[in-house]
């Protein structure tokens, strides 16, 4: 581990004591044949992460990499935690991605990405399937898997694609966030624009091996919150905040990508009308497209409220989705 890092960990973490010290083990874990670095970011958490983390950076020193606030930033208004106190830091020619309360389950990960990427230079993200987990009664998909089979991913595929990446599979080149355009500050989500950076390099690659995992209903993430008060009110804004920076990088990139930016926002609104219950759009036939688009379980549960609305209620009593 020993010499200049080729590749940076990045993780922010906040309050993710009953987790953070399988996601640092995960990375810890990696056979790999160059050194790395572990940068991780802890917003001021309150149930002990942050000392957990200043243990792991005791315990592997220059190699795990804390920083860890006084003051909760996200609370300031500094909602890019990545951009603005990890990217920063990195000195490794790749990043990989991971939060705090997701992890890796193979050791090789690394390495096999860093190796496709070295052999493809016009390669700009390279990304894998992932388990998901759930916390306490949520219910959700068994994996987060956007295609079927190994595959090459075109920049118009990462712009407008039916199915997110999880951000724990994340890798591309570091030199893609050295400038940092507004586009990607200004965006609600903080993975997405990342994408469209690398789409605007290069193609993507996919390893459709579930190699990390994602944990679904964690106390404080960003889906949890954003579920919290107002949610219609929320995905309105949500859907306004992704189509003003779809059209930032729509202009940034001089239009090159003018119809998977339409596509895309097309279908952003449709699944805020699946989140919202809006079942008169949901069924419309013009959005037939996107409903196949859904996983089984998704439709499933469309169907169900729309058919038996009270057996839909005694479910989601059992379960949180």
């Amino acid at each position: 581990m020993g010499g200049t890092p080729f590749a940076s960990i990045c993780c922010i973490t906040y309050n993710h004591a009953p987790y953070i010290r399988q996601a640092l083990d995960s990375f810890l874990m990696q056979r790999v044949d160059f050194p790395y670095e572990i940068l991780v970011h802890d917003d001021a958490s309150t149930d002990g992460t942050g000392e957990i983390v200043a243990e792991y950076g005791r315990r592997h020193p220059g190699v795990v990499k804390p920083l860890i606030q006084a003051e909760n930033q996200y609370s300031k208004g500094i909602e890019n935690i990545s951009g603005a106190f990890n990217f920063p830091r990195v000195a490794g020619k790749y990043i990989f991605m991971c939060e705090g309360d997701d992890y890796w389950v193979e050791p090789t990960k690394m390495q096999r990405q860093v190796d496709y990427m070295e052999a493809h230079p016009g390669c700009a993200l390279c990304f894998h399937s992932a388990k998901i987990q759930t916390v306490g009664r949520a219910f959700a998909d068994a994996q987060m898997r956007p295609y079927r089979g190994d595959r090459e991913i075109t920049p118009e595929g990462i712009i407008d694609k039916p199915s997110g990446y999880a951000m724990c599979t994340m890798m591309f080149p570091s030199s893609l966030v050295r400038d940092i355009p507004d586009y990607y500050t200004d965006c609600p989500v903080g993975d997405t624009p990342l994408q469209w950076m690398a789409a605007a390099k290069g193609y993507g690659y996919y390893f459709d091996k579930p190699w990390g995992v994602y944990r679904v209903g964690v106390e404080g993430s960003w889906t949890n919150r954003s579920k919290e008060g107002d949610y219609a009110a929320k995905q309105r804004r949500y859907l306004e905040g992704l189509e003003r920076s779809f059209r930032q990088f729509d202009a940034a990139t001089g239009g090159r990508f003018a119809s998977a930016v339409d596509s895309a926002i097309r279908r952003t609104y449709y699944q805020t009308m699946v989140n919202t219950k809006n079942f008169g759009e949901i069924m419309k036939a013009e959005y037939r497209r996107y409903y196949r688009e859904l996983t089984p379980r998704t439709r499933f549960f469309l169907q169900m409220e729309m058919r038996s609305p009270g057996l839909y209620d005694v479910l989601r009593t059992l379960y949180r989705e």
